[in-house]
């Protein structure tokens, strides 16, 4: 995958991060809340400064009540 194409990828990511922690009408520090973390751990990760592991993605996606399945799914139909 070229530089370009990754890029775009990270940035629906984090997009997508941003927009299901809107969704489930949490400010970061809410999130961060539920997940045990400072603030700054979202605010970072949301900003593409800090990159997630798969264990993150999944308590995240626990926190905000949505299926990892379903979130990585997602992912993969927006970036075709």
């Amino acid at each position: 995958m070229n530089k370009a194409a990754f890029a775009n990828r990270q940035e629906q990511l984090l997009t997508q991060l941003r927009e299901a922690r809107l969704a489930a009408g949490l400010r970061q520090t809410e999130l961060a809340e539920r997940l045990g973390t400072p603030q700054s751990f979202v605010s970072k990760y949301e900003s593409g400064e800090r990159r997630l592991d798969l264990l993150e993605l999944q308590q995240i996606c626990q926190a905000l009540n949505l299926s990892l399945t379903n979130f990585v799914r997602a992912f993969e139909e927006a970036s075709q």
